[in-house]
């Protein structure tokens, strides 16, 4: 039983309080730009839990037994990078096969997913913080998640947005980080929790 508990606190902790976007602040670039559609944010979103959850699985893998064993630590970054790029032209290739209007849509933001830092970050944040393996690619998974209902929520909120009789100097990117910041402190309220 303290092994589940441990998993819904860490659920807790990487989608609510820890969130890769609202409060680590990393991921910002896709969380702007590709919020504008709910179809496209949640197919963005999908892609990203996928690819976080994969990149956490090989990365933990890459340091653990290649890294760490031949004393070359140094090389992580390259290495998570080299890793999570692979990934992410595995995703691009599968969507644009089977979801060509997908692909479209989401445009240059799918393959800036290897340059995501919420992604590396992800990686980087599962050896720092010496998880084994199980909670590596839970943290992953629930990264991803973390990252993709706030993904959603920006882009239900900016669609509404879009049909609200709004003065036009805040019609745009103003409403929409005027939209991001009431997000990350509705967000910060989970910051109190206690277990």
């Amino acid at each position: 039983m303290e092994f589940v508990g441990k998993i819904l606190f860490m659920a807790v902790m990487a989608i609510f309080v820890q969130n890769f976007v609202l409060m680590r602040f990393l991921g910002l670039c896709p969380y702007i730009g590709v919020s504008k559609k709910l179809d496209s944010a949640l197919g963005m979103g999908m892609a990203v839990i996928f690819v976080m959850t994969m990149a956490s699985t090989f990365t933990w893998l890459i340091y653990t037994y290649l890294l760490v064993p031949l004393h070359i630590e140094f090389l992580q970054t390259i290495a998570f990078i080299l890793t999570i790029a692979s990934l992410v032209q595995l995703v691009e290739m599968v969507i644009q096969k089977t979801a060509p209007a997908l692909y479209k849509s989401l445009g240059v933001f799918l393959p800036l997913i290897t340059t995501n830092c919420a992604v590396l970050g992800v990686a980087i944040l599962n050896i720092q913080s010496e998880y084994n393996f199980i909670f590596a690619i839970l943290n992953g998974l629930f990264g991803g998640i973390g990252f993709t209902l706030v993904l959603i929520l920006m882009a239900g909120i900016r669609e509404r947005l879009e049909r609200a009789e709004l003065p036009s100097s805040m019609k745009g990117m103003p409403i929409s980080m005027i939209v991001a910041g009431s997000m990350a402190l509705a967000f910060l309220g989970f910051a109190g929790l206690k277990f």
